[in-house]
């Protein structure tokens, strides 16, 4: 991608204020080790309007905005660095974590259980 072509996908996405995700990212996009440094600088600059589309709250007013909803909606494939700093954002942030531990759920060696009666003259 140019550095022309960045330049007008920045100006179609263009947002007044940073957007933060403390919860799940409290040192930042780029401190996290997940996001490249364009993709952290996409998210702070571009991701409260990049939400607010995904949850409809703001419609797009652009044929770049519109691409990105069906992109996000799984509609269209995601073309440009924004839509997939997003994808990848949402991926990150709404599949649930999983965990894998030494032991299974279930034991290999469970053994049947036995009933063993014991009789009060053994007890002696």
């Amino acid at each position: 991608m140019t550095a022309h072509q960045l330049f007008e996908l920045r100006k179609a996405f263009a947002c007044d204020h940073k957007f933060y995700n403390d919860e799940k990212f409290p040192r930042g996009f780029s401190r996290s080790g997940h996001f490249t440094l364009l993709e952290s600088e996409i998210l702070e600059e571009h991701g409260r309007l990049l939400k607010a589309l995904q949850e409809k709250t703001v419609e797009p007013i652009n044929d770049t905005q519109a691409h990105f909803v069906a992109a996000t909606t799984g509609v269209s494939t995601p073309i440009n660095p924004v839509e997939k700093a997003w994808i990848k954002y949402l991926k990150l942030t709404t599949s649930k974590a999983r965990f894998f531990t030494l032991f299974g759920r279930k034991r290999s060696f469970d053994a049947p259980e036995v009933e063993v009666e014991i009789d009060s003259d053994d007890l002696d």
